[in-house]
């Protein structure tokens, strides 16, 4: 089980996993020790799954944010699939329900790369493209 200190360590870890325990140790009353046990136990139950970075794709030179959603018109589910997993700039892709079958969030360059990953979308089925015209939170 976890408790309200568990969830403010989490909280701490999602904006900067790179804290130091003394720091979160600090903040919720526990020594550098009593943090570490925790985060291994959140670790170890699967709470916390990963570790990870945020980059600035504008610096990186992919200034463009697209979300496509994708409206399947054959059955080749795991082609799809595979074909989304190697592809490096969907950086985020959901199976969903209600209008579309799948929701991809690409980061890109250039109307090209864009263009070009739609072209390989369309042996699957139709699209709908939404360009983010500007980042509120992420």
């Amino acid at each position: 089980m976890f408790d309200e200190i568990d969830l403010r360590i989490l909280d701490m870890l999602k904006i900067n996993s790179k804290i130091s325990l003394k720091e979160i140790g600090e903040a919720v009353h526990l020594t550098p020790q009593g943090v570490s046990n925790r985060v291994i136990r959140l670790q170890d139950s699967g709470i916390i799954t990963q570790y990870t970075i945020c980059t600035n794709n504008y610096l990186l030179g992919k200034n463009i944010t697209a979300y496509i959603t994708i409206f399947m018109k054959t059955t080749m589910h795991d082609k799809l699939t595979k074909f989304i997993k190697t592809n490096s700039i969907i950086t985020e892709a959901h199976r969903i329900s209600g209008d579309g079958c799948y929701l991809l969030k690409v980061n890109c360059s250039n109307m090209d790369e864009i263009n070009l990953l739609l072209d390989n979308i369309m042996e699957y089925g139709t699209y709908r493209l939404n360009l983010s015209t500007s980042t509120i939170k992420e």
